[in-house]
């Protein structure tokens, strides 16, 4: 491996260790899997640009390195043809993919296409109120002004669409998040926020959570009560008791709906701050799915 590269950045995957540092480790960041080998002459031009790459996203992707000699199992899962092949995980899906030496700018621009660069997302990150916390409609007021000071700051812009959507405002909210320049729709604040839309929307005509809770005494496999139930529990801050209900649905019946309980606990992991939670909840879906 180049110098380049912190090692915490980059790693050799092996069969032993795929589950846990590659597929369960893409839940909480992007993971980059370049599958080479020694002989072949393309991978080793690549490799120390991917790790000179790799480097300067300061930890938000890792990069698993896979001998494909050595590890013969896992090129077969991938289906790899030739190398190099590169493969990018998130949430435990292949989601984007290349084959063959790329030079740096195509490279970089590749992985902007899904993850911002670790001091990038620090910088976009709003700072802390001073003094008495502001209220959402005293937020959306301020960011409102400092758009229209300085409308060149796209930041600014996806501050906004978060502060409308913790005001309640969903339909400001989508509007300025759709409006994003692509370098900020893939922001994790973006992805958050995305998530939470999403969750709402799908609670446009649902029943209350009373009578939610009614259906499921009912029937304990009433499956699209326990996602609304879900959602409902999520929406109000009720994390564990929303993760619960998904988890149930995923253990009864993983495939129900083309395996939404999947998707919603994928994205109420992506919006939850609380790692610990989304840490342990995590491991546990992953037991049920692999």
């Amino acid at each position: 491996m180049s110098d380049t590269a912190a090692p915490a950045y980059v790693f050799d995957a092996t069969e032993a260790n795929f589950q846990s540092e590659v597929i369960d480790a893409s839940f909480q960041q992007p993971i980059l899997v370049d599958l080479w080998a020694t002989w072949c002459g393309p991978c080793k031009t690549l490799g120390p640009i991917l790790e000179k790459v790799i480097a300067s996203f300061n930890g938000a992707v890792r990069l698993a390195k896979v001998d494909v000699d050595k590890e013969q199992a896992l090129a077969a899962a991938f289906g790899v043809r030739s190398i190099p092949t590169v493969v990018l995980l998130r949430d435990g899906q292949a989601v984007d993919g290349f084959n063959g030496a790329l030079p740096e700018g195509a490279l970089r621009e590749f992985l902007l296409r899904h993850v911002q660069p670790a001091e990038a997302a620090a910088e976009a990150a709003p700072a802390p109120a001073s003094g008495r916390e502001e209220t959402p409609a005293q937020t959306i007021a301020r960011l409102q002004q400092e758009i229209a000071a300085a409308p060149d700051q796209a930041d600014l812009k996806l501050d906004l669409a978060l502060a409308q959507m913790q005001a309640g405002d969903a339909a400001a909210a989508q509007a300025e998040l759709d409006a994003l320049p692509a370098n900020l729709a893939n922001d994790d604040r973006a992805h958050r926020l995305r998530s939470q839309l999403d969750f709402a929307r799908s609670l446009k005509d649902a029943p209350a959570a009373g009578e939610l809770r009614a259906r499921i005494e009912r029937d304990g496999n009433d499956h699209e009560a326990r996602d609304l139930l879900g959602v409902r529990l999520l929406i109000d801050g009720e994390a564990a008791a929303a993760l619960e209900q998904f988890l149930h649905v995923l253990k009864a019946d993983r495939n129900w709906h083309d395996g939404q309980a999947r998707k919603r606990l994928v994205a109420a992991f992506n919006m939850l701050d609380d790692a610990e939670l989304v840490g342990s909840y995590r491991r546990r879906m992953s037991s049920l799915l692999f």
